[in-house]
């Protein structure tokens, strides 16, 4: 970019920060504290700026759900992804206020009334509910039945060879729970922690027929 200058400047005058926000949260979520939230003024602006009514906006990181609240009171579509568990505390508490019509943040300035609804999903885990077996396990044997358990039904990464534990079980038995918990994530391929779109009609998943349908109509295909 060189020398360049930026064309504009937003003050928080105009476009508010981060005390702002924090006020907007806590009057839909009264005991929560969030460390860099956004305040809705500053997402109205930029929405405003790169898109109109009914266009989609995707947050991969909704975080506080500051993303949804404004593009629901501004009429545009929106996706929103999060991963951390505070989602139904937060995100999914903030929107349904928004539908029944808070009136924080942009509410006034455009004049939002509620309604309206959203659809929540959750992916369906395939190495994730390893993940949770392993973190809950207790005993060396609970962990060396979920390894076995891996090499039938788990994605591993193509940078192990199951026969090289296999062949040195007597080292995995001597490590420490904690270190026998560890290897056994390591060795598990992270692009496999839920199951993709492209394997719900996998029978060894058994996705129910309604998720398989909301999917389709997810990605236009009925």
């Amino acid at each position: 970019m060189g020398n360049v200058r930026p064309a504009t400047i937003w003050l928080h005058q105009e476009a508010g920060n981060n005390d702002e926000a924090n006020k907007e949260i806590k009057q839909v979520v009264e005991d929560f504290n969030f460390s860099t939230p956004k305040p809705e003024r500053l997402l109205q602006r930029i929405f405003a700026i790169g898109s109109t009514e009914k266009d989609l906006i995707l947050d991969f990181y909704s975080g506080s759900g500051t993303s949804g609240a404004v593009a629901h009171k501004m009429k545009r579509k929106y996706i929103m992804i999060e991963q951390m568990d505070y989602i139904h505390e937060l995100p999914e508490t903030r929107l349904k206020k928004v539908i029944d019509g808070e009136q924080g943040g942009i509410s006034k300035s455009v004049d939002w009334q509620g309604g309206g609804s959203f659809t929540y999903c959750e992916l369906t885990q395939h190495n994730a509910n390893i993940i949770d077996k392993i973190e809950k396990a207790s005993t060396t044997e609970s962990l060396k039945l979920i390894w076995h358990e891996i090499e039938k039904t788990g994605f591993i990464s193509y940078k192990i060879n199951p026969e090289t534990i296999n062949e040195n079980i007597h080292e995995f038995e001597a490590l420490t729970i904690e270190e026998k918990k560890q290897l056994l994530i390591a060795i598990l391929d992270k692009n496999q922690l839920y199951v993709n779109y492209s394997e719900i009609e996998d029978g060894d998943y058994q996705i129910p027929e309604d998720d398989k349908k909301l999917n389709k109509q997810f990605y236009g295909e009925v």
